[in-house]
């Protein structure tokens, strides 16, 4: 038992995914605005097999770009008024 041996458990396959860290709902598309995956895509993401995930991939430039809305702030309170 060495202790390299640990290490092996903590290591797996990086999981490829179009997440670019710009986690924004559309409130009518109902996608991510940065990686424009459903919520169900990006929940069942790390479930999925590699084929699934570039299946996803191949189709997420036919679904954008979406542009963000901001819902909230000052112009989403005086707008309400």
């Amino acid at each position: 038992m060495g202790k390299d041996r640990g290490r092996e458990v903590w290591q797996r396959e990086k999981v490829s995914s179009p997440c670019v860290n710009v986690c924004v709902i559309h409130p009518e598309a109902r996608l991510c605005t940065g990686c424009l995956r459903s919520l169900d895509e990006i929940a069942g993401w790390s479930r999925m097999s590699e084929e699934e995930r570039r299946a996803i991939m191949a189709e997420l430039p036919s679904r954008g770009p979406l542009k963000a809305t901001r819902r909230g702030g000052r112009r989403g309170r005086l707008s309400r008024g």
